[in-house]
């Protein structure tokens, strides 16, 4: 407000007096502050004013990938956790991994005054939201971080979960693992990626760049994806796969096929365990990030200040013999 009031060359009570739509004020000077907010990009918050208040509940918005996901469901419960603790609702979307659902679902609840934001990202380019938090709406990036734009975020420790996966099945003595992950242009999949090389690099092994399958995305692309690998004349002995859905289809094709393919997959998944085989997996906790997201929020909007946070939840392996 001191901002427009300077813009607008008027006093701070005149820029409250427009922002609230009292009388009083001459037309001509109502278009001079509305002309400088715009310009400055004030937006009104009500809900973050109630929370620094303690007053009235607000709502915080989550926008997600998908909600049929686990790792999704498990992720909102965590910041559901907090927001309840804080007297807060969640306002709850999804954005199919499209970038201008991203983009449109979360400047709509930004404009519908929530007191904050978490987003599990997408885009490419997080700059669309600058203005917003210059106009002083805090956002905290989940499983993801933001590109160009400097916001707080919470991410699973993705390079040594998969460095440590790798590393197993090395151990037991395969030499040729395959991996199977979304598009390198995915941050988790190149982060897991960039693990399943490490661990040949520490054996002093070069990957074998056939054994390597960006793309599939669900159950029964990576089915097809395992398919590929077990027709190469000289195919994998063990698998990694880069998350949950990944895994389930890549283990039912393995069954299917009969061939004796050790699998890991990176985050674990219902029944895993019970599963003939059962899966060995690198488990993250959506739960915790989705939590921690929540207090880096609620922090910001009981005014902390200071540079973007970057917190990084470890994994852990679970071996499963088969």
């Amino acid at each position: 407000m001191a901002g427009v009031a300077a813009s607008a060359g008027v006093s701070l009570k005149t820029v409250s007096r427009v922002i609230n739509g009292e009388p009083g004020v001459r037309p001509e000077t109502v278009a001079r502050v509305r002309s400088a907010a715009k310009a400055l990009g004030y937006r009104r918050n009500d809900a973050a004013s109630d929370l620094a208040r303690a007053s009235a509940p607000a709502g915080i918005g989550l926008i997600i990938e998908d909600i049929t996901d686990p790792f999704s469901a498990r992720l909102t419960r965590g910041v559901e956790d907090v927001a309840r603790a804080n007297g807060h609702f969640v306002m709850l979307s999804s954005s199919h991994e499209s970038s201008e659902l991203e983009r449109t679902t979360t400047l709509a609840l930004a404009g519908r005054g929530v007191a904050g934001m978490i987003v599990v990202p997408h885009s490419d380019d997080h700059h669309y939201l600058a203005a917003e938090i210059e106009a002083g709406l805090s956002i905290v990036f989940v499983d993801r971080p933001p590109l160009r734009l400097a916001a707080d975020c919470v991410l699973s420790d993705n390079v040594e979960g998969a460095r440590q996966a790798v590393a197993h099945l090395l151990d037991h003595g395969h030499r040729r693992i395959a991996f199977i992950g979304n598009d390198s242009g995915v941050y988790t999949s190149a982060a897991r990626l960039r693990g399943f090389r490490a661990a040949h690099s520490h054996a002093g092994l070069d990957v074998d760049d056939d054994l390597v399958l960006l793309g599939p995305s669900a159950e029964a692309e990576s089915a097809a994806a395992v398919g590929v690998l077990l027709a190469l004349a000289e195919p994998p002995t063990a698998l990694f796969t880069q998350n949950n859905l990944l895994t389930m289809g890549a283990w039912r094709a393995i069954r299917a096929s009969g061939i004796p393919i050790e699998l890991v997959g990176f985050d674990d998944f219902a029944l895993a365990d019970m599963l003939d085989p059962p899966v060995t997996v690198v488990a993250q906790d959506p739960i915790e990030l989705g939590r921690r997201a929540a207090e880096l929020l609620f922090d910001r909007l009981r005014g902390e200040k200071g540079a973007a946070r970057r917190v990084v939840i470890p994994t852990r392996l679970i071996v499963r013999p088969n």
